[in-house]
C-alpha cells in the first residue's frame, strides 16, 4: 500500500512541477520515509535542489509547495520542516481501514502493487556446484542468494526460470575420474562401484558417495602437487569427457549425476528447487560450442594465435572492462597482464575453457544459437520435484531459455569471466543481451580461525592472527553443507523438545528443521553482497540477536496471539472497525507499527532495483523487533474495552502476514511452534 502511495506521490509531484516549474519536471526525487511520526511519512528535500536551479532559498519555495500542492488521494497534509524539508503525512484512518481489510491469511506468491519489469522471461542460474564431491557451506551462499532473488522477482511479477548449470565435463570431475583410476597409487581404498553401493547401503552420512568424492578429490589435489608429471591423468580423462570416449565419460557421467543428485537433496533441506539442469557435456556433444564458434570466427570475435604465450590457441582480444575485471584465477597465465591482453578460449591441445562453453550457454539462453537442448526428467530419490535434465541420447524440447534478461550468480572471482562472456555478445552483434546480462556477484565464505580448528585443521600463527581462512576443496578445508544443517537441527530440538514436551516426536523434528533451515537462510542473507562472511558455527548456531528464528519467534507469536483471543479475520470483517481506527491510529505508536508492516512492497522494490537481499533481512528484523516491542507493553488478550481489543487484534494480524510473507521471500517459514 505505501508503495502505490508513494508513486502517487512522485507523480503529483511530477505534474506540480512541470506545472510550476517548467524545465525542471525531471529533477531526481528523493522520497525519503520519515523516521519519527511527527515528521510525517514522507519527506522530500526536493526544495534544496531547487533553491541551486532557482537561486532561491529553499524555505521560500517550500511555502510556495505548502500553499499550491494538490495532495493525491490518501494525503492527509503537507507541512514545511526545517529549512526547507517538506513533509507529507498520510490519511491513517483511511489507510488503516483498507489495509486491515485486506489480511492475507499466507504468504502472496506475487505482489497486488508491483508489476514486472523486463517483458518477458528472467533466467536464474544458481548454484552451480562442481559434480564432484558434497556441497560446502560456502556453495550455499550462492544458492541461498539466488533462491531469494528468485522469490523476489517472482513476488514482482516476474516470469522467472531457475536453473542450475551442471559443469560435468570440468577439470574437477576429471580429477576425481582420474582418482578412481589410479586409486591404488594415491592411496584411496574403494572403487568407484564400491563407492556407489556403500553410499546407498549405508544410513551413515560420512558413507555417502558424495562424501567420499569430497575425501577422494582432496587426496588427488594432493598427489597431483607432489607428483605434477601425474597431471598427465587429468589431460587423458579431460579429452576423453569432452569427446564422451567410454570408459572414462561414462564413468564421468555416472559420477556426475550421482553427486547431481545428492546436491539437489543437499538443497532441498532448504527448499531450494530447479526447473532446468543443463549439462556442459551437451553443449559440446549437441553441437552448441561448435555453433558459438563458428560465429565468433565469422565475426573476428576470436582469432588463431601463432606467435606468443598463446600459441596455437583460438583467443579473444580483451577489452578495457574485462582487462581491468581482474585475472583468471582457474587458468594460470591467460589473465590481463599476458601481452596483448589475450584470453584463450580454445588451448593449443584443442579443449575449450570453460568461458568458453560458457558464450554458448549464454547465447542460448537468450535464443540466440538457433539451437535447443533436448530433456529427460532427472529423478532423484526422496525429491519431491522432477528437474529437466539436458540430454544427448533423444528426449523431448522444453520450452527453456529465450530470456530477456539473465542473472548469473557466481562469486565475485568469475567478473573477469562474466565480462569476456557478455563482451562476446557485443561481438556478434547482441548489445541488448550483453547489457541484459547480469552477474549477480557476492564475495566468498571463509572459516573463522576458531571453527577451522574445532574442523581438525592446523593453522599457522598467520593463519590464527586472519579474519577468516579461505575455504579450499582441493585442500578439504570447508564445512560440508549437510553437516552444518545437521549441527543446526541437532542443537534445537532439545529446546523444542523441553518447551514442547507434548509434541509428537516427528513433529518436534519436523520444528527444528524448520528453524534450523531459517537460521542458516537469515544468516546467509543479512550480508550484504560485497562482504565477505567469516563463517562460526556459534553465530550460525545463536537463535538471539539479528537471527531468523527470532523473526520466526516474532511471526509465532503473533499467531499464538490471535489464537488464544479466538479471532478470525472472516469472524471480524473489517466493516465492523467504522470510527475506531480513526482513534486508535492517532496514537503514533500503533500508527508506526502498521505503517511498517506496509513497507514491504517497497523494501522488496529496493532489493531490486539495488540487486540486493540483504535488505529484506534487516526490515524483516527490524518489524520482528517493533512487533515484539509492541506487544510487551500492550497485553492484547487482557484487554477490556472490546473496540480496542478489536483494533489490537487487527494490528497483530497485520504484522503476523507481513512477517509471515517477509520470511517466505526469503526462503523462511514460519514453525508451528518455537
Amino acid at each position: 500500500m505505501l508503495y502505490i502511495l508513494e508513486q502517487h506521490l512522485r507523480q503529483a509531484v511530477r505534474e506540480h512541477l512541470a506545472r510550476h516549474y517548467p524545465g525542471l519536471e525531471n529533477l531526481e526525487l528523493a522520497v525519503e520515509i520519515s523516521p519519527k511520526p511527527e515528521l510525517g511519512d514522507f519527506a522530500l528535500p526536493l526544495c534544496f535542489a531547487l533553491a541551486k536551479q532557482l537561486r532561491r532559498a529553499p524555505r521560500a519555495i517550500a511555502q510556495e509547495w505548502v500553499r499550491h500542492f494538490a495532495l493525491p488521494a490518501g494525503f492527509a497534509r503537507l507541512e514545511l520542516a526545517g529549512a526547507g524539508y517538506l513533509n507529507f503525512f498520510l490519511d491513517r484512518a483511511n489507510l488503516a481501514r483498507k489495509t486491515l481489510g485486506e489480511i492475507a491469511a499466507a504468504p502472496r506468491k506475487q505482489s497486488q502493487q508491483l508489476a514486472a519489469r523486463f517483458k518477458g522471461k528472467v533466467i536464474v542460474e544458481h548454484t552451480n556446484i562442481n559434480p564432484n564431491k558434497a556441497a560446502h557451506v560456502g556453495h550455499l551462499r550462492n544458492a541461498v542468494l539466488g533462491d531469494a532473488w528468485a522469490r523476489l522477482l517472482r513476488y514482482r511479477g516476474e516470469q522467472v526460470e531457475v536453473q542450475n548449470y551442471i559443469d560435468n565435463t570440468g577439470v574437477q570431475v576429471a580429477d576425481v575420474v582420474a582418482g578412481f583410476e589410479h586409486r591404488n597409487e594415491i592411496g584411496f581404498e574403494l572403487s568407484l562401484r564400491q563407492c556407489l553401493l556403500a553410499g546407498a547401503q549405508s544410513h551413515k552420512r560420512e558413507n555417502s558417495f558424495d562424501y567420499r568424492c569430497w575425501e577422494l578429490y582432496s587426496l588427488v589435489s594432493r598427489y597431483f602437487l607432489e607428483h605434477p608429471e601425474a597431471l598427465a591423468w587429468r589431460r587423458e580423462v579431460l579429452h576423453a569427457l569432452e569427446a564422451g570416449q567410454a570408459p572414462l565419460a561414462e564413468q564421468g557421467e555416472l559420477i556426475a549425476e550421482a553427486i547431481v543428485a545428492a546436491h539437489l537433496r543437499t538443497m532441498a533441506r532448504l527448499d531450494i528447487h530447479y526447473d532446468a539442469l543443463p549439462c556442459e557435456s551437451e553443449i559440446l556433444r549437441l553441437h552448441f560450442w561448435q555453433r558459438a564458434f563458428d560465429l565468433l570466427k565469422a565475426t573476428g570475435a576470436v582469432y588463431f594465435s601463432e606467435s606468443g604465450k598463446t600459441q596455437g590457441c583460438w583467443v579473444m582480444a580483451q577489452s578495457d572492462a574485462a582487462a581491468q575485471a581482474g585475472q583468471d584465477a582457474n587458468e594460470a597465465g591467460e589473465g590481463k597482464d599476458e601481452e596483448n591482453r589475450e584470453k584463450v578460449i580454445v588451448r593449443s591441445d584443442g579443449t575449450v575453457t570453460y568461458v568458453g562453453k560458457d558464450i554458448a550457454y549464454q547465447l542460448w539462453k537468450f535464443g540466440l544459437l538457433g539451437l535447443e537442448f533436448q530433456y529427460r526428467e532427472f529423478i532423484v530419490a526422496g525429491l519431491n520435484y522432477k528437474p529437466w535434465m539436458t540430454t544427448h541420447e533423444g528426449g523431448p524440447t522444453m520450452p527453456f531459455g529465450h530470456a530477456t534478461a539473465v542473472f548469473n550468480v557466481i562469486d565475485s572471482r568469475q567478473s573477469y569471466l562474466q565480462n569476456i562472456v557478455a563482451q562476446a555478445l557485443r561481438a556478434l552483434g547482441h548489445t541488448e543481451a550483453a547489457e541484459r546480462s547480469f552477474h549477480f556477484s557476492y564475495e566468498m565464505v571463509g572459516l573463522t580461525p576458531r571453527c577451522a580448528e574445532e574442523l581438525g585443521f592446523t593453522l599457522t600463527a598467520e593463519e590464527k592472527a586472519r579474519p577468516h581462512v579461505e575455504v579450499s576443496g582441493r585442500k578439504g578445508l570447508g564445512v560440508k553443507a549437510d553437516d552444518l544443517m545437521d549441527r543446526l537441527i541437532q542443537a534445537e530440538l532439545p529446546e523444542i523438545a523441553q518447551r514442547n514436551p507434548g509434541l509428537a516426536r516427528e513433529m518436534q523434528i519436523a520444528a527444528a528443521e524448520r528453524i534450523a533451515m531459517g537460521a542458516l537462510r537469515y544468516f546467509l542473507l543479512k550480508f550484504t553482497r560485497n562482504a565477505v562472511i567469516a563463517f562460526d558455527f556459534k553465530d550460525a548456531l545463536s537463535f538471539e540477536g539479528e537471527t531468523g528464528p527470532y523473526i520466526q519467534y516474532a511471526a509465532v507469536r503473533a499467531g499464538k496471539i490471535l489464537d488464544k483471543a479466538g479471532y478470525s479475520s472472516a469472524r471480524h470483517p473489517h466493516e465492523n472497525m467504522k470510527d475506531s481506527a480513526a482513534e486508535f491510529f492517532a496514537e503514533d505508536e500503533f500508527w508506526m507499527l502498521l505503517h511498517n508492516t506496509l513497507r514491504l512492497d517497497s523494501v522488496v522494490e529496493q532489493c531490486i532495483l539495488s540487486q540486493e537481499p540483504a535488505h529484506l533481512a534487516k526490515y524483516a528484523f527490524g518489524l520482528a523487533q517493533a512487533f515484539n516491542n509492541f506487544y510487551h507493553r500492550h497485553p492484547v488478550v487482557q484487554e477490556s474495552d472490546p473496540e480496542r481489543k478489536f483494533m489490537l487484534l487487527r494490528l497483530v494480524a497485520q504484522c503476523r502476514a507481513a512477517l509471515a510473507q517477509a520470511l517466505d521471500l526469503m526462503g523462511m517459514t514460519v514453525p508451528s511452534v518455537m
